[in-house]
């Protein structure tokens, strides 16, 4: 019967979720997906000083944002729970205890200061820890212990000789037993180390497959050797590249705050779709056959497999996710398009009485970024402050006197206008062009301006008269007319 694969995506609660764990949770829900597995979330919170008020909330949100829905985790339940770790601390002790009854791990009585001593010292013997009390006596230990000294759980790690694992993107990994430290597994409170709960979790949890950042790569040899220590079966590795930023100066260095936003709520709040974030995560360190790059997560967990992820770390480039994002929209029907503009178009007007589905229709097909649009449309509020000279376009053949003119004629003729809409001032004003021997743009131009304040706008002069209507068309246009006749 094949083994039905198991990912876990284990978060600590300790501030908003960034870019490269949102990817390696993505992978993670595509690797247990593409094969019909189970994608499971644990919240790691062992790590009690750096915890943060609201954190784990901030998690839920960001992976039902993002599309990555969990099979079990603290928030809906499942077989293998709890699935918060400080919720599991009774699980820990025994275990490492059990390691210390097979003369595996060992209690270690030095305190803070003697660590921080050895610390300042540099030290890179037995990997920084001197293992001073991995050869005590029972009786030492059991006066101390009896004694009520503070102890924490040490794992003895193999002095001579290597430990060699296999990861499925990076191969074969052999690393020297010297260069680890007996690892804590029981802190002096009483919780888990990351490393100790990780592996007893990821046991009682059925986790065939773990995923993450290569940062880890150095440190596998310690989950493993805990697995031999228990006689578990060890879970295959997916360690995942870095992703890296673009310094000013050209060089790259691992993504940081100084790149730009890494976060996915930050790159959410500056107007890029989850579902662009999530398909431009996705090739970073990914890549899919042939040259296609817009996928669906449905399409991501088709396509994907493990064997075509990366060794290389891949370049944040916001420009490209801004090319990703601008894709999105432009191919969202109109009405979700609405949706997802609208609490920006508010912003920019305001307040006014406009029609939100006209303005979004004009920026549909313009807008790379949703917070681009306040910044676009907010002439439609509050008339800007504009120079006469811009009435001037070479391309559209316009100067100062036959702008007037066509501001004057345009004016009179529309007052006379019933039906106020796009299609009837379509018609209307390329019928007065035609009337007045003028091409298209040369009538356009100034009522552009006199309208807008600006040379650029989303939409023409006609998008414009519709959505500002009948009476604050008109009273701009007269305006325009009064600065052309200005001095």
């Amino acid at each position: 019967m094949k083994e039905k694969i198991r990912t876990r995506y284990a978060p600590s609660p300790t501030g908003m979720m960034h870019i490269g764990n949102l990817r390696t949770a993505l992978y993670e829900y595509l690797i247990a997906k593409s094969s019909g597995g189970d994608f499971i979330l644990r919240i790691e919170d062992t790590d009690q000083v750096r915890y943060k008020q609201g954190a784990e909330e901030a998690i839920y949100k960001a992976l039902r944002c993002s599309g990555l829905k969990h099979d079990e985790g603290p928030d809906i339940g499942g077989s293998f729970g709890p699935y918060v770790q400080s919720q599991r601390k009774e699980h820990y002790l025994p275990y490492a205890k059990k390691l210390v009854e097979e003369g595996k791990a060992y209690y270690c009585f030095c305190t803070k200061e003697r660590l921080e001593t050895l610390k300042n010292e540099d030290s890179s013997e037995f990997g920084g820890y001197d293992r001073k009390c991995r050869d005590l006596d029972e009786k030492t230990i059991n006066n101390l212990l009896s004694n009520g000294t503070a102890y924490v759980i040490r794992q003895k790690m193999p002095i001579e000789g290597s430990t060699t694992f296999r990861d499925e993107v990076f191969g074969e990994i052999t690393v020297e037993n010297k260069e680890l430290q007996d690892q804590i597994l029981i802190k002096a409170d009483g919780f888990p180390t990351y490393n100790f709960a990780n592996v007893i979790d990821d046991h009682e949890m059925q986790i065939t497959d773990v995923v993450r950042g290569c940062e880890y790569l150095s440190s596998t040899p310690k989950y493993n050797l805990l697995y031999e220590a228990f006689g578990w079966q060890v879970p295959r590795y997916v360690h995942l590249p870095l992703i890296m930023g673009k310094n000013e100066d050209g060089s790259i260095a691992k993504l940081s705050k100084r790149h730009g936003s890494v976060g996915f709520e930050d790159l959410l709040s500056e107007g890029y779709l989850p579902e662009a974030i999530i398909n431009y995560i996705a090739l970073l360190g990914w890549c899919p056959e042939g040259n296609r790059e817009i996928f669906s997560l449905e399409e991501l967990t088709k396509e994907f497999s493990v064997q075509r992820i990366s060794k290389s770390p891949s370049v944040f480039d916001y420009d490209k996710l801004e090319w990703f994002n601008g894709e999105y929209l432009r191919n969202e029907e109109i009405d979700k398009f609405t949706q997802h503009a609208e609490k920006y178009i508010q912003k920019a007007i305001n307040g006014a009485s406009l029609d939100i589905k006209k303005i979004a229709s004009v920026l549909h097909q313009r807008v790379t970024k949703l917070t681009q649009i306040p910044e676009m449309i907010d002439f439609l509020a509050n008339m800007p402050e504009y120079d006469k000279e811009i009435f001037i376009n070479k391309k559209s053949k316009t100067n100062l006197e036959n702008s007037l003119f066509c501001l004057k004629t345009a004016k009179e003729k529309l007052e006379s206008l019933q039906s106020w809409d796009f299609n009837s001032i379509h018609e209307f004003l390329l019928n007065l062009a035609l009337d007045l021997g003028l091409k298209n743009g040369t009538l356009m131009w100034p009522i552009r301006i006199a309208v807008s304040g600006r040379k650029m706008t989303p939409g023409g002069a006609i998008e414009i008269l519709d959505i500002l209507g009948k009476e604050e068309s008109l009273r701009r246009i007269e305006a325009g007319i009064k600065k052309l006749e200005s001095e």
